[in-house]
């Protein structure tokens, strides 16, 4: 249960921080870079919930017995 609050709380964590970046970007009139603190931003997010629910489908292997 700890593991998936704290998993939220990384990803609302990394989101802060890329708004906070995109912001002070497109305000220096970077706009290009504010895009892709955005992309980068996005995919280690999905990397981090890849990873979840690999872990997830690797229990579900293990209660049903597929392995």
């Amino acid at each position: 249960m700890g593991y998936d609050v704290n998993m939220i709380f990384q990803i609302a964590g990394i989101g802060i921080v890329v708004a906070m970046i995109q912001t002070v970007l497109k305000q220096m009139g970077k706009d290009d870079w504010a895009n892709w603190v955005t992309l980068i931003g996005f995919v280690v997010v999905l990397f981090m919930v890849a990873s979840v629910i690999d872990n997830l489908f690797q229990k579900i292997k293990g209660v049903f017995l597929f392995q």
